[in-house]
């Protein structure tokens, strides 16, 4: 601004000209209209540039809020089904679909298994606290039927337990280490997936998420 500003002063002082009063010199007033033309084409050249790169923050903003209003995050997975033998119920089965359109757990575990010597009594017993407004599904993994079925009833568990020898449920889960536990919604989609021993937090975390979502 003082550079236009004193250019601006020298030309309409007398004699402002290199050349004499009334003699246009370099910064004369011919001059002085072709460099007001070529700015004020500029200046519209920046403000039409400015214009498009505004539209295209505008556009881009607006995809961006529509893809998110329409759910950009993907759907939970849905879960692999299973029909496994009964531990403590001989002679039948326990599947997954028997369990279609209700909400529940499924928890991988072994009486081998040492972190489950401490998840087990606390499954156990917030089980029997949810009066069967919680289905848990327990599933024996490369166990014998004789210590599992002996340490499910030295932790109290009361929920039916299926045997899977063959670890064809482990498989489809992906589970390669124990204890593991599913929570999955009413459409049997997996909401929650805790490693390790759960824990009151997680329970009740994953509890919120199967009833959320259903």
């Amino acid at each position: 601004m003082r550079i236009g500003n004193d250019a601006a002063a020298r030309e309409a002082a007398p004699g402002g000209g290199p050349g004499g009063p009334g003699r246009p010199g370099p910064g004369g007033p011919g001059r002085l209209g072709r460099a007001g033309r070529v700015a004020g084409r500029l200046v519209l050249r920046h403000k039409l540039i400015t214009g498009l790169v505004a539209i295209f923050v505008v556009a881009a903003v607006a995809v961006s809020l529509a893809t998110s209003g329409t759910g950009g995050s993907p759907p939970a997975p849905v879960a692999a089904g299973f029909t496994l033998d009964s531990l403590t119920a001989p002679g039948q089965h326990i599947t997954l679909s028997q369990y279609q359109g209700k909400p529940l757990i499924v928890n991988f575990w072994a009486s081998w298994c040492e972190p489950c010597q401490q998840e087990t009594p606390l499954l156990a017993s917030w089980y029997t606290r949810q009066h069967g407004h919680v289905i848990v599904v327990g599933l024996d993994e490369n166990d014998t039927a004789a210590s599992a079925l002996h340490f499910a009833k030295a932790k109290g568990v009361s929920y039916p337990i299926g045997v899977d020898p063959q670890l064809a449920a482990a498989n489809a889960y992906g589970v390669t280490g124990l204890p593991q536990t599913f929570f999955l919604n009413a459409q049997h989609r997996i909401v929650d997936h805790v490693l390790g021993a759960v824990t009151q937090a997680d329970l009740n975390k994953g509890l919120r998420l199967m009833q959320a979502s259903s």
